[in-house]
């Protein structure tokens, strides 16, 4: 079976692995997967990741962020633009996910950046995702 959507893959690896708990993620690598992971790590939903190589295309290692009492630092995480329906922004139009609290993942041509960044930046893109 031929994957159709990475990122969406990615988003529920990671989604699952919060809602059981789970400290470790490890999800097939790609160079926008990692892009994203380094957001997610930037903006503090992730205590780091790794690339572990395994003889292929070598795999990528979350480490998913929880606080004292267990709670995990993601508490949504949603694909925005689909396969079927790209969604793409200006810098001035970019949305702001829960009024500030959480962060879009916009692919821009100066690279995978956090919604913050790109208006920073002024830079434009497709919204890859939300987290909250």
């Amino acid at each position: 079976m031929t994957m159709t959507d990475p990122v969406a893959d990615l988003l529920t690896r990671i989604r699952n692995g919060a809602r059981v708990r789970k400290r470790i993620v490890d999800i097939p690598t790609s160079k926008l997967k990692v892009a994203i992971a380094d957001v997610l790590k930037r903006e503090g939903f992730l205590d780091g990741y790794e690339i572990v190589a395994d003889g292929l295309r070598g795999t990528l290692r979350l480490k998913l962020r929880y606080d004292e009492d267990g709670v995990s630092a993601i508490t949504e995480i949603t694909r925005d633009s689909k396969p079927g329906r790209r969604l793409y922004a200006k810098f001035s139009a970019l949305p702001r996910v829960r009024g500030g609290l959480g962060v879009s993942i916009v692919s821009t041509p100066r690279g995978v950046l956090s919604d913050r960044e790109a208006r920073l930046q002024k830079v434009g893109g497709e919204i890859l995702c939300s987290v909250y």
